[in-house]
């Protein structure tokens, strides 16, 4: 088995590297002269006054196939001249960093419950950093190719590359920022994109012997890393959270295979696998304990601003952003798409051409190279668990430098964390689901904050 799993690491890399060497990225690469003012965003309907800049447009990644990504930019709503840059991605894949990333979760705004008018988010992180939304691969939300089976074909070499071509050409646009401090983060099978941008980025900067972008760390939330552990952790972790009997947790873990070699389970562990998820019954598996959408209906007057959870966002969110009034002033959906805007493109998910089983190689590259790594998972999410990262972190082996122990936001306990040798630190966010920042904003600021800074998470109420 583990000569297997060597072998199939070693051609995941292979395939990883040969993309690379074969990219072309410099072909790609067009001139951005006065584009970036065409671009800014003077005010999008029903928001609240600002004082910082928004920008949002698309830069293409492939002229010939037409492939072009639609982009959200926020700067730092103070000290944008020195603060760093921060890329965010969701996953998917085949879901919006727009409709996700920026509307629901760490952005600067929330789509009221009357799916027309917007407020602040009072823990957005561009309170930290400037940040950017990027839209990828193309199909997903605004983002487009002219190419019809770019959408039935993507994958994640192509996605990885695309995503580097667009830094490239963003960064010519907005050249103020191409020194700037860089840091890329994202969540779920972002997990994959993160990872292998990352080392795209570092062998560019490696090949051309200077800094082309200077990255210096990645932070991942309920990331999809290692399929084996990541599915595996799953059941461990409805088990452990009573979602399932113990028996039924005992059966998938004993007759199932994981490993990314089964071609076919066995009948105990498909009927071990239906029962688990019959027994967990309707519940929303991105949070356990979070309510379903009761009334999915938009309202005519907005609800009273709040900062917790609405499990009816999608819907706001969906309908702001099929506004025609809302598209233009985003500068989006310029190709007028013959469909609504979606928040995931679901031909997409199931079209994905190429996801190897497995990042934990380049995630060990990144670490090697002295690149700040954290990993963060909300400790109740049932769809990429804590449990889920624990074990795929578990398959690094790394020494301990700090253990395990609570991080504290205004003086209650934030999650816990452990600090491993070679730049790895891991902590969960308490009370938090899949997508962190909608569930527990404020811890989650408190954590991006601590990230860019270089900094522990406080292990004392009073910090």
């Amino acid at each position: 088995m583990e000569s297997k799993t060597t072998l199939l690491i070693l051609f995941s890399i292979l395939l990883l590297s040969c993309f690379i060497a074969n990219s072309g990225a410099k072909n790609q690469i067009e001139s951005q002269k006065r584009l970036k003012e065409n671009d800014r965003i003077e005010s999008l309907p029903g928001q609240p006054e600002i004082k910082f800049k928004q920008y949002g447009g698309y830069i293409t990644v492939n002229r010939k196939a037409g492939r072009a990504f639609y982009y959200y930019f926020v700067e730092a709503q103070h000290s944008e001249k020195t603060l760093p840059l921060l890329l965010w991605l969701n996953g998917g894949p085949g879901c919006s960093s727009i409709g996700y990333g920026a509307m629901e979760e760490l952005g600067p705004f929330r789509v009221h419950s009357d799916g027309k008018t917007l407020y602040q988010n009072n823990f957005a992180w561009n309170h930290a950093a400037n940040v950017l939304f990027l839209e990828s691969p193309a199909g997903v939300g605004f983002s487009y190719s002219n190419t019809t089976a770019d959408v039935v074909t993507g994958g994640d070499k192509r996605t990885a590359f695309d995503n580097y071509v667009f830094l490239l050409n963003w960064f010519k646009r907005f050249p103020e920022y191409s020194k700037r401090v860089f840091y890329i983060s994202g969540e779920s099978y972002a997990g994959h994109y993160v990872p292998q941008l990352t080392n795209i980025i570092l062998h560019h900067n490696k090949k051309a012997r200077k800094i082309i972008i200077n990255l210096k760390g990645i932070i991942l939330g309920n990331a999809w890393i290692n399929a084996e552990t990541d599915t595996k952790g799953v059941y461990e972790y409805f088990g452990t959270h009573a979602l399932i009997p113990d028996y039924v947790a005992d059966h998938v873990l004993k007759y199932c295979d994981f490993s990314p070699y089964a071609k076919n389970q066995t009948d105990k562990c498909n009927e071990a696998t239906n029962e688990a998820y019959k027994n967990i019954g309707n519940i929303d598996t991105f949070n356990i304990y979070a309510p379903l959408c009761a009334n999915p209906s938009l309202t005519d007057e907005p609800k009273k601003i709040s900062m917790s959870f609405d499990p009816c966002c999608d819907y706001y969110v969906h309908a702001y952003l099929n506004r025609p009034e809302v598209q233009k002033a985003l500068h989006a959906n310029i190709t007028s798409i013959p469909y609504d805007w979606q928040l995931c493109n679901n031909v997409l998910f199931r079209k994905w051409q190429d996801g190897p089983a497995t990042v934990l190689p380049l995630l060990k590259d990144i670490m090697a190279s002295g690149l700040r790594v954290w990993l963060y998972s909300g400790d109740v999410d049932g769809n990429v668990p804590v449990t889920s990262t624990q074990q795929t972190i578990k398959q690094m082996k790394l020494p301990t430098e700090i253990s395990w122990h609570p991080w504290y936001h205004s003086k209650e306990v934030g999650g816990y964390t452990l600090v491993y040798e070679g730049s790895l630190t891991f902590a969960t966010v308490r009370g938090a689901g899949h997508d962190v920042p909608s569930y527990q904003p404020a811890r989650a600021l408190s954590l991006i904050r601590h990230f860019l800074a270089g900094e522990e998470l406080p292990s004392s109420p009073e910090n």
